[in-house]
């Protein structure tokens, strides 16, 4: 029998007799950015309801193999489907929805300065650009939390992360540290000792973006996925963030991995983005479990570059932010401080 076939058949010999037959097949969703869109890649969403046995079958009798099974966020699995295999799924009793891959991306705005004026903004009601404030910050700094960074990576041998950073995950064999600088610059935002705003917090690299600064949706959910079973091995008493300064077009299946992952007990914080544009428009920023973080400049007006909109929760500082780079040096760029 074609595999494709047998794909067909599957759900019978693993569903319960009262979900055997499905009223309409399920809806394949593509995100909003169709430039971005992958050929023949999906991420299938699985019911709630349905078991994670009948999702390892499934996903084991995909042609190709699948690329990612998830089982801690969003409940699914992705990989490559042919048009026979996709008709199929969608009449999968079990399958919730199906959508079309897609790519998420950093934005880019470097320029090199001398201050890490966020952090004085962000302790300080009021504020003149340039005034000297100082960063006033309560003595925990953050220990006994634990920050999950999911982006490019995280040099963690930098000598401002004080030996609390590691790297812990790359789902790219070839590129396993940060080849690309912009994850070691969220976590310095986060963490390091000299630019982050916690600064005893340990700090967990996830590289789910190629060293050329994008990925596929279906790889972030992987990293998701890895940081909500992660963290329950974890010693972090006072709680997990997890750090998502990327995004792309509107995505169902990315915004639900989020959700799970606020789900599981991590705080999210995902930057609006930087398309200037309605961030409802973009994922996974406009998924509302999440804090959505705008960014500001120095006198505290909209960073013309920032995204907008009701989904945003919080404004913070994010143009010039000097931060931690893969060289052992500093650089400033947009990240939003919260973030």
């Amino acid at each position: 029998m074609h595999p494709s076939l047998l794909l067909s058949v599957l759900p019978f010999a693993v569903a319960s007799p009262a979900t055997q037959r499905r009223a309409a097949q399920a809806p394949v969703f593509a995100a909003s950015q169709s430039d971005k869109l992958i050929a023949g890649q999906y991420i299938v969403k699985f019911k709630e309801t349905s078991s994670i046995e009948s999702l390892e079958a499934t996903a084991a009798q995909v042609p190709d193999g699948a690329d990612y099974v998830y089982q801690h966020v969003l409940k699914g699995f992705s990989g490559r489907l042919d048009d026979e295999t996709l008709e199929a799924l969608r009449s999968n009793p079990h399958v919730d929805w199906i959508e079309q891959d897609s790519i998420a991306s950093i934005d880019m705005f470097i320029e090199q300065v001398e201050a890490p004026w966020g952090l004085a903004r962000i302790s300080n009601k009021s504020w003149k650009p340039h005034s000297g404030y100082n960063y006033d910050y309560d003595d925990s700094a953050g220990e006994g939390t634990c920050a999950y960074v999911i982006d490019t990576g995280i040099m963690a041998e930098h000598s401002e992360f004080e030996g609390r950073a590691s790297q812990e995950k790359s789902f790219y064999p070839n590129q396993l540290i940060d080849g690309n600088g912009h994850g070691t610059h969220v976590a310095g935002t986060i963490g390091s000792k000299t630019f982050g705003v916690a600064k005893k917090t340990k700090l967990f690299g996830v590289k789910v973006l190629a060293n050329s600064g994008s990925g596929n949706y279906s790889t972030v959910i992987a990293g998701m996925n890895y940081a909500a079973q992660d963290m329950k091995t974890r010693d972090c008493p006072n709680g997990v963030v997890a750090g998502m300064s990327l995004g792309g077009g509107y995505s169902a299946s990315l915004n639900q991995a989020a959700a799970d992952l606020v789900r599981a007990g991590a705080f999210v914080a995902v930057a609006a983005g930087n398309m200037n544009m309605d961030a409802s428009q973009s994922s996974p920023a406009s998924e509302p479990t999440v804090c959505t973080v705008g960014a500001t400049t120095d006198d505290d007006s909209k960073a013309s570059f920032s995204n907008y909109g009701n989904v945003v929760k919080i404004w913070a500082p994010g143009k010039n932010i000097t931060s931690t780079w893969n060289d052992g040096k500093t650089v400033s760029f947009p990240d939003p401080a919260i973030t």
